[in-house]
């Protein structure tokens, strides 16, 4: 792991209780979903992760807990780092923080995460349905 990383996920440890594993050169940080906003904010005011690059889910089924992962892909484009959190979702609590006050571009990715996979998003700007 990148030295500038490893600093990065020490404090998620210590702010958020945050989890992390390294797979093939990408780290994953696991949070937990009422830590997200708070993990988003800090990544993006404090290290430059300015750019949510991709946001999706995976679903586990038949596993219940937890069922699906919400990933959030984030890039420094000033530090040329990246970061993947991933928030467990169990089967019975499909409901998480919007994430459109620290990302806007969010906002189509949380509705399609919710067409997709039923996971709502509380908070999110007005849902209008085309």
């Amino acid at each position: 792991m990148d030295n500038r990383l490893e600093k990065i996920v020490k404090v998620l440890q210590e702010k958020a209780g945050a989890a992390y594993e390294e797979f093939r050169g990408e780290v994953h940080v696991f949070i937990a979903p009422g830590q997200i906003v708070d993990a988003l904010t800090f990544l993006r005011d404090e290290h430059q992760f300015s750019l949510l690059s991709a946001m999706t889910a995976v679903d586990y089924w038949p596993k219940q807990d937890p069922r699906f992962h919400v990933i959030y892909q984030l890039t420094s484009l000033t530090q040329n780092l990246s970061l993947q959190l991933r928030v467990p979702v169990s089967g019975g609590l499909l409901k998480l923080p919007t994430a459109t006050q620290v990302f806007q571009s969010a906002n189509w990715r949380e509705r399609e995460i919710f067409d997709m996979f039923g996971i709502e998003f509380e908070g999110i700007p007005i849902r209008a349905v085309f």
